[in-house]
């Protein structure tokens, strides 16, 4: 029975497109010198929302979008850290709890690698994890799409106790 299996493999993927007068952040992390930031009904943090629908799917609950519906406006401008807490809490209802999580940015501009180790931090502080169980790549899109920033997750969830 899958109820009953001790780990959980969970995918999450989020996108936003960029406009300018908009903040950008990414993992709870306000991303400094962004000329341009995403366009959502919360704080558009695309690593946050990839991560709660990764923890989502690894046991089959659905998306963000269920529970945090864009056409609702008491969710208008919600901390994204807000919906990943939500989530943790939905999880951790049903006995598990995030092990691992590997996270994959594509933005082609600015540049993210000197905001690595804050990004990590951030996520594995939210995770209750340590920063050594949170990967986190930076991609660009090769000038594909540079009008967006796509995160995705994938995450492994543990049976607790």
């Amino acid at each position: 029975m899958l109820s009953s299996l001790p780990l959980r493999i969970g995918y999450g993927e989020d996108a936003h497109r960029l406009a300018p007068g908009r903040p950008l952040i990414l993992g709870g992390v306000p991303v400094p010198h962004a000329e341009r930031g995403a366009v959502a009904h919360s704080d558009g943090d695309a690593v946050l929302h990839a991560v709660a629908d990764a923890l989502l799917s690894g046991l089959a609950l659905g998306d963000i979008g269920q529970y945090f519906p864009d056409t609702d406006p008491q969710w208008a401008g919600l901390d994204s850290r807000d919906i990943l807490r939500r989530v943790l809490d939905l999880i951790r209802e049903r006995g598990y709890e995030p092990v691992n999580v590997a996270l994959v940015v594509t933005l082609d501009r600015p540049k993210l690698g000197p905001l690595r180790a804050e990004i990590t931090r951030s996520v594995a502080a939210l995770l209750a994890l340590p920063d050594s169980e949170v990967g986190v790549s930076f991609k660009t899109s090769e000038g594909l799409a540079p009008d967006h920033v796509q995160v995705r997750v994938t995450a492994l969830l543990g049976r607790d106790g």
